[in-house]
């Protein structure tokens, strides 16, 4: 094909045309028809001349070769995170904290910005072409996620217009709207995959997809709120007058932006965006207040990791009333039987929910749930649904209490009580069809032995057909029953072997997590791993010895203790070792070895790097005692990602604070 670089060019910037009045003004210019036409005829003019193709090209959308891993990216100006209101008052004594600090009494204006659910992003431009994109990170330092964040249809690969300068730095949310959210989890159920459990989670699993490919097949968006470094004078006075830039250069904003004045103008915004949240077509947490004008910003400054002049002014959990049509009972990789309410189905904070845990026994009785109640129902964290209250006003006649089954709903087993425990629970273990799918479910998982592709339909389809009785039944799987399986075949069946086959090598504390050891979690296991160096090791232990270790107390050592004492527990890990499964021990550190030993830590926020499951685990294993709570007998406190009160409180302290990095560099320092 003979190259027009005149129709090239002509071709790139209709499509970019195009693509901003589509995805950013919702406004299109021509038919879907004719936009392909026009792509296709890129597509076919860049394969042949690959050399012309330029970052800025709409053809970048579609993704590129898979990453070996991200890089790391150093923040010009760092991205910091808000502190947080829950009342009126809070916004009153916020603005009154501004007032105090100018030494003048005039009422402030704000603009006032919907907290967008999802994942803060920076955005950096040279010469009006997008040549990086880095998620929040620690705040000073994050992820290099250039390739990904160009699938995104509302990011700008060039600005619009001319009026911008030689660089500029955008900062703003990638989330997933509601619908997209909805049919990319409708798509997983049918194909037998993980879904997952919020718009948040989906649209960071999706940014952080090492193949930029499945990004593009993902329905996000990006919303702009702010600048970071910026060069020449291209800032207007106003914050406002910023993001009235940014949209001339082609960014989306939030609709709900207003500019008002003083706490009593926020807190009305607040009251009508939190009516207007059911309808929204995203998820939002609450408003965001900032001081309009940027002299005033600066004079103000920051504090700590949180700017003075900006606060988030969180919802509460949004509570709605459904109906309660039954209530079933469940039973858990453990054997716990939970009671779980089917519900009408009901939007909660946008989100569909059509079944609520009711936690157990003592509770489903404490709150007299009754099929047939109207019941308050409400996404607990914003996440897991679950019922709070009945409306005794509503109950029809003849309603009569649950009661709790005395077999097992699975395999019919008599059920156990325990005086110590509120739990009831199925005695069968891996003989429980019902327990043998969550315990393979939990052994096949993310942070254990990661076999990606196997889902829980899988599992049940195999655990239904008699394929699997225990993990050691994965590694020994015929690809043609594998692919004789519903909605799998042949491809699907030879990469869900390559996965299993991988999960061979593997870490002592992801087998140990996988095993579904009773209150063993990832930071226990990690623990347990780096105390005692080997399996065999931790299997001759005894419960004192067990004891010794860091937050394992006396029913974590027990459970410990007489699962490697069970003679079917001993013989699967002797099969599953036989079967190839192995790690490289890690090195046993002595208690006297420990160099942060009497030394109280305090996690919270979000970590990037690591689970604060695995943070507490090597805190743990190098001597550090982990709590929940701040006090002035706290020495640090790591502050991820979205830090709260327990942050607030060490700062009012003086406890030492430390980003993620600090963390990890402490730990490297010490463990190198």
């Amino acid at each position: 094909m003979n190259l027009d670089p005149q129709r090239l060019a002509e071709l790139r910037e209709k499509l970019t045309q195009y693509n901003y009045h589509y995805h950013t003004l919702d406004a299109p210019l021509v038919s879907d028809l004719v936009y392909d036409a026009l792509f296709k005829e890129l597509l076919e003019i860049e394969t042949a001349h690959p050399e012309y193709v330029t970052p800025d090209s709409p053809s970048q959308r579609v993704g590129g070769a898979p990453l070996d891993a991200f890089n790391s990216v150093q923040h010009a100006k760092p991205m910091l995170s808000l502190g947080n209101a829950f009342s009126p008052e809070d916004v009153e004594k916020f603005e009154q904290r501004i007032q105090d600090r100018l030494g003048d009494d005039q009422s402030i204006t704000f603009v006032c910005e919907p907290k967008l659910d999802g994942l803060a992003v920076s955005l950096r431009y040279e010469q009006g072409v997008l040549v990086q994109a880095a998620t929040r990170g620690d705040g000073t330092k994050g992820e290099n996620i250039t390739e990904n964040v160009k699938t995104i249809a509302t990011v700008p690969l060039r600005l619009q217009g001319g009026d911008w300068p030689a660089l500029l730095e955008v900062r703003g949310e990638v989330f997933m709207p509601l619908k997209g959210f909805q049919a990319l989890n409708a798509k997983a159920e049918q194909s037998g995959e993980k879904v997952f459990a919020n718009p948040r989670n989906a649209a960071a699993g999706s940014l952080r997809q090492l193949d930029s490919k499945i990004t593009a097949t993902r329905p996000l968006t990006f919303i702009a709120y702010s600048v970071g470094e910026v060069s020449a004078e291209f800032l207007a006075a106003m914050h406002s007058g910023v993001l009235q830039q940014l949209k001339q250069c082609g960014f989306l904003l939030a609709d709900q932006t207003k500019v008002v004045q003083g706490a009593a103008g926020c807190v009305d915004v607040y009251r009508k965006i939190q009516a207007q949240r059911p309808d929204l077509p995203y998820e939002i947490d609450g408003v965001v207040y900032k001081v309009d004008d940027l002299a005033l910003q600066a004079q103000l400054g920051f504090i700590a990791r949180a700017p003075r002049w900006a606060i988030a002014h969180k919802f509460p959990a949004e509570e709605v009333e459904t109906l309660l049509e039954k209530v079933e009972f469940q039973v858990g990789r453990t054997g716990t039987i939970t009671p779980v309410a089917r519900l009408t189905p009901a939007l909660v904070g946008g989100v569909t929910v059509s079944n609520a845990t009711l936690h157990n026994i003592d509770e489903m009785q404490r709150k007299d749930v009754r099929e047939g109640d109207t019941v308050v129902i409400r996404r607990a964290g914003d996440v897991i649904p679950e019922v709070v209250r009945v409306i005794p006003e509503k109950r029809p006649q003849g309603t009569v209490p649950v009661a709790f089954p005395e077999h097992c709903p699975s395999c019919y087993t008599p059920l156990l009580e325990s005086g110590e425990e509120v739990a009831i629970r199925c005695p069968n273990a891996w003989a429980c069809p019902a327990q043998r799918v969550e315990r393979l479910w939990h052994y096949a998982s993310r942070n254990a032995m990661d076999i990606d592709g196997l889902g829980r339909k899988q599992i049940e389809q195999m655990v239904d057909v008699g394929m699997m009785q225990s993990p050691v039944d994965l590694y020994q799987l015929d690809q043609q029953a594998v692919a004789n399986l519903e909605r799998m075949g042949d491809k699907s069946a030879d990469n869900l072997l390559t996965a299993i086959e991988q999960s061979k090598h593997t870490t002592l504390p992801r087998f140990l997590y996988g095993l579904g050891i009773r209150d063993v979690g990832q930071a226990t296991a990690m623990a347990l791993a780096v105390a005692f160096g080997s399996l065999e090791n931790l299997a001759m232990a005894s419960a004192e010895q067990l004891q010794d270790v860091d937050d394992v107390g006396p029913v974590v050592a027990e459970n410990v203790k007489q699962f490697f004492r069970d003679a079917n527990n001993q013989q699967q890990l002797h099969q599953l070792q036989q079967a190839g499964i192995h790690w490289p021990d890690p090195t046993p550190v002595a208690q006297g070895e420990q160099p942060l030993a009497g030394q109280i830590f305090v996690l919270t926020g979000t970590l990037t790097a690591m689970s604060r499951d695995d943070a507490k685990a090597k805190l743990q294993a190098l001597g550090a005692k982990v709590t929940g709570s701040v006090s002035k007998n706290t020495d640090v406190v790591v502050a991820g990602e979205k830090a709260g009160s327990k942050l607030t409180k060490a700062e009012a302290l003086g406890v030492t604070v430390w980003n993620e990095d600090q963390l990890l560099g402490a730990i490297g320092a010490i463990t190198d």
